[in-house]
């Protein structure tokens, strides 16, 4: 099942997406019981949000092994190296990656995203770990570069406004995988160049591994969003070029790239 969060003239509603292109709009939020209000849209009628607003985004570093080499910055974590994104940098489908001011070293990281399902997760095994998962999406851990550097910490690098694009939609069983995605192709192209290709078979640390670490350290609530880690090949974004991270039996993210503003982004 694809849940989708969307914008229609009548405001903003969770949804199914179907087979057919049609959006069925559902009453409330989608953990729990799914029950249809009978409204539905074609999909090209209503615009695409991010799929879910986590209240935290829990992000963990070097967690592919060709990545922490083209890196440079020593050896592989004997343990998942965790870091947080705010709710504030997450956009959605469509929406501008924001380039801040004088920057000019802001990268791509394609990852694929757990996100937590109903029951939330604290403290629980391994083997726990599934049942706390509601599904999965796309994300992409935009980074500036410069500035993770230069701070010995990444709040800043990896917190902008709109530097974590996620969706289009939220898959809770994957065709084939279910709750296992351990083999899955990642990719990520910048103005038609491809930039990323990897497995998630290459994850350093598994999901259930990452899932039950987490929640030892805090309460992962409902809605909240894990991103994986990042494959090798991440590289520069500039104003004007346009982004897409693939993950097979996910789909397509892309967001195009602007210089810095004011605006605000419905996320």
């Amino acid at each position: 099942m694809r849940i989708v969060r969307y914008a229609s003239p009548t405001g903003m509603s969770f949804g199914v997406l179907d087979g057919d292109g049609q959006v069925a709009q559902i009453e409330g939020h989608p953990f729990g019981q799914i029950n249809f209000t009978g409204q539905r849209h074609a999909a090209a009628d209503v615009r695409l949000l991010s799929p879910i607003l986590p209240s935290k985004v829990v992000c963990v570093g070097k967690n592919y092994a060709d990545h922490v080499a083209e890196m440079k910055t020593g050896d592989a974590p004997k343990e998942p190296l965790l870091f947080l994104k705010p709710s504030t940098s997450v956009i959605g489908p469509g929406d501008a990656i924001r380039i801040p001011p004088g920057s000019t070293n802001v990268h791509h990281e394609a990852e694929l995203a757990v996100v937590i399902g109903a029951r939330g997760a604290r403290h629980v095994t391994e083997e726990q770990a599934a049942a706390s998962i509601f599904g999965y999406t796309i994300g992409n851990d935009v980074t500036e570069r410069d500035m993770q550097r230069a701070d010995n910490q990444w709040t800043r690098a990896k917190g902008f406004d709109s530097f974590c694009p996620i969706g289009p939609w939220i898959e809770t069983d994957l065709p084939g995988i279910g709750k296992d995605p351990a083999d899955l192709q990642v990719t990520c192209t910048v103005d038609g160049e491809l930039r990323q290709d990897g497995r998630t078979s290459q994850l350093l640390f598994g999901i259930p591994t990452l899932i039950s670490y987490i929640s030892q350290v805090m309460t992962l609530l409902p809605g909240d969003v894990v991103l994986t880690g990042t494959p090798a090949g991440v590289g520069p974004l500039r104003a004007g070029g346009s982004v897409t991270v693939a993950i097979e039996g996910l789909g397509e993210l892309t967001n195009s790239v602007t210089g810095a503003d004011t605006t605000s982004t419905a996320r």
